[in-house]
């Protein structure tokens, strides 16, 4: 298979995959059912119903805007050997591998921001503030903007030019070698991130140790033989109305997160039974499980850019003279997007299984099922979450099951 034919084989497959992702979209929206389904009855009228409709059909308009002016934008810059056309700007910056890597990415970082930012202000301003949801104001876009930028320039930069530098340094084993610093860098991220990173966004503040709520989640956690070094809330509705709940870190580290807008709407028992679905996602070693298949990913995509960067000719079809390890992770990311759209979609089915197996564990630990499901409706209405979603959708794109069928499942034990 020539160069020219992988090239063209790379456009196909950006094209196909933008075509195919808005028939899904279309047929996401043919499935929604005027009837709202009975077992929502208790939280959605009619008109909640019809808002969450009119929910998704913006967004997926909205979606398809945006992915038609990225797909349009990639698919000319890829036509006109625009990677060719870069890369000999930056060469003509200096001679420095370094310098000639940091233009490159800057390059491509800066057009994207500038591409996406207009979105990004639309969607939280715009839609987000037409259905309730928007509570960010314009001083803390710019400051996340900030924030997100300088960890970017921090965190991203380093670990840029580090993997650039082992496959420079190590012609044979450089993968390997990438492979391996980015895994102990990821477990440093993670241990340290909630004690580091994630209150530059939001503030966390533990709950009281006499509170009901803490008493309840510290019985529930002896039951289930579970150490938790703290419960927090979390500040969602200083950007948000929607309601949510997440398990980060690990060691010593690891902690709940409760946005202080799910603290708001739902009983004590609810919120235990959301922990106890959080806390089966690491009994059942879920968490353990998803990382170890991340890091399985990223040795494959390591290996074979190892590969890619040993074939010149490649780089030639996108115009680009010179092969350089900073121009090869551009262009390797659309020669490995067909398998990430594979290992994405095997990965997604994974999730969904885990999901049902929190929900399990937690209508087991807590001994009641019918709490758990009442949590599960409040916060799909809360969200104005789609309902009926396509079989097709979510087999492609969903990491937990529609939330019928995870009812469904509790029901029947």
């Amino acid at each position: 298979m020539t160069s020219e034919i992988i090239y063209y084989l790379i456009l196909a497959f950006i094209i196909a995959q933008f075509l195919f992702s808005k028939y899904v979209d279309y047929l996401n929206i043919k499935a929604l059912d005027d009837h709202l389904p009975d077992e929502f009855s208790d939280v959605f009228d009619s008109e909640k119903y019809k808002k969450s409709q009119d929910y998704l059909k913006a967004n997926t308009r909205f979606g398809g805007i945006n992915s038609t002016v990225s797909t349009g934008i990639t698919v000319l810059f890829l036509l006109l050997k625009g990677p060719g056309w870069l890369d000999g700007i930056v060469r003509s910056w200096s001679e420095s591998w370094v310098w000639q890597s940091l233009g490159f990415i800057a390059v491509l970082y800066g057009v994207t921001q500038l591409i996406s930012i207009p979105f990004s202000i639309y969607g939280t301003f715009v839609i987000e503030e037409r259905f309730g949801f928007n509570k960010t104001t314009a001083r803390t876009f710019v400051t996340d903007f900030l924030k997100s930028l300088l960890l970017t320039i921090l965190i991203g930069v380093p670990v840029y030019l580090a993997v650039i530098w082992f496959f420079r340094s190590y012609a044979d084993n450089g993968w390997l070698m990438a492979w391996g610093a980015l895994t102990l860098f990821t477990l440093v991220i993670m241990y340290v991130a909630p004690v580091w990173i994630m209150p530059l966004f939001n503030k966390f503040t533990a709950l009281e140790d006499g509170s009901e709520l803490n008493q309840a989640i510290q019985s529930m956690c002896k039951k289930a033989e579970f150490t938790l070094k703290g419960v927090y809330t979390m500040d969602g509705s200083r950007r948000s109305a929607k309601s949510n709940a997440f398990f980060t870190g690990f060691g010593k580290n690891k902690k709940i997160a409760l946005f202080d807008t799910l603290i708001e709407k739902h009983t004590t028992g609810e919120l235990v039974a959301v922990l106890a679905h959080e806390i089966g996602h690491y009994k059942k070693r879920h968490i353990f499980q998803s990382m170890v298949l991340s890091f399985l990913t990223s040795a494959l995509m390591l290996f074979l850019l190892g590969l890619f960067l040993k074939s010149p000719l490649i780089f030639s079809a996108f115009g680009v003279e010179q092969p350089s390890v900073y121009a090869g992770l551009f262009i390797f990311g659309f020669i490995f997007a067909p398998v990430n759209f594979i290992i994405s979609m095997l990965l997604n089915i994974l999730s969904r299984k885990n999901e049902f197996e929190a929900d399990r564990f937690a209508a087991e630990i807590t001994g009641q099922p019918t709490v758990m499901i009442d949590a599960l409706k409040k916060l799909s209405a809360d969200n104005l979450s789609n309902l009926t979603p396509h079989p097709l959708k979510v087999f492609l794109e969903y990491s937990h099951p529609p939330v019928l069928q995870r009812i469904d499942a509790l029901r029947s034990g």
